[in-house]
């Protein structure tokens, strides 16, 4: 299959179960909510070395928020037993400390929910009240209150939804790599939790030389290596790749955000090859062919 000239490789990536939490995040501007919520999901780009993955899903106007304040809305994602102690610790340490945030569930929806108890900060000085029709807590901060829910809707979603965009350049690639993550970042549900979205150390499981490493780089893709490599993923003429990686609430969001993503990085000149990660099915159960998702 070609699109705009680039050929799509016909096969698929290889996602996984995760949990997720959607938190609303608001604040005085927008400004400052956007700086609150970078810092809650710092450090968070994958679950090989990371607590979590996180990210931020999108901005939000006063009227999508239950304050009529301006918001962002992110997404927490990690196994079940994780869960909590990522999104308390994230409140805690990153949004109750910022200027003027307050936060609330981001999925009224869900059948399951954690408990995220920041009121005790108060030290006995905290008071529940309502916003938006909400149960909350305002907690007495110096520079007014913090307003939080303190009930967090959880949901099973999907972690690992990826694509590879390959260049004949760097520069080809990451503008290509850009164009994708702006387009997914258009995209409710999902996130795109590597640095402005892309990744450029793409790595497999294990190591072949080094037995205590986890993850290293995956040298099939790693175009320097293309003639050392017996069985590189490499095109001729390909110089740069980068791959997006997706998490989202439901497999629905991740294949509609690899679609709107590759469609864009494909109208950028120089992007030559597009292909996906897999396992051969070991790593998780979902499997989102290319051809479907655009």
């Amino acid at each position: 299959m070609e699109i705009n000239g680039v050929t799509i490789d016909d096969t698929y990536a290889e996602a996984f179960p995760t949990w997720v939490c959607r938190v609303i995040i608001t604040a005085v501007t927008k400004d400052w909510a956007i700086k609150a919520a970078t810092e809650a999901t710092g450090f968070a780009t994958s679950a090989i070395g990371c607590p979590c993955e996180a990210g931020i899903e999108s901005v939000l106007s006063g009227s999508e928020t239950p304050d009529g304040r301006p918001g962002v809305a992110i997404l927490i994602c990690a196994s079940k037993k994780k869960l909590k102690e990522q999104v308390v610790e994230r409140l805690a340490e990153c949004v109750l400390t910022a200027p003027t945030t307050a936060v609330f569930n981001g999925i009224t929806t869900a059948e399951e929910k954690i408990p995220v108890k920041l009121h005790f900060f108060g030290d006995g000085y905290e008071y529940q009240k309502e916003v938006g029709g909400r149960k909350c807590w305002a907690i007495p901060i110096m520079n007014g209150e913090y307003i939080g829910e303190e009930e967090f809707g959880i949901v099973k979603g999907v972690a690992g939804g990826n694509f590879f965009i390959m260049g004949e350049n760097q520069m080809a690639a990451l503008t290509a790599a850009q164009a994708a993550s702006d387009a997914i970042a258009e995209v409710k549900g999902v996130i795109t939790s590597f640095p402005g979205g892309v990744v450029a150390s793409g790595s497999k499981v294990g190591s072949l030389k080094y037995k205590f490493m986890v993850a290293t780089t995956n040298e099939k893709y790693c175009p320097t290596l293309r003639e050392k490599v017996a069985d590189s993923k490499i095109p001729a003429g390909v110089k740069a790749v980068y791959e997006i990686v997706i998490d989202g609430i439901d497999e629905k969001s991740v294949a509609a955000a690899m679609g709107a993503g590759i469609k864009a990085a494909v109208h950028v000149p120089g992007v030559k090859f597009i292909s996906a990660g897999n396992f051969g099915g070991n790593l998780g159960p979902f499997k989102l062919e290319l051809k479907n998702v655009i």
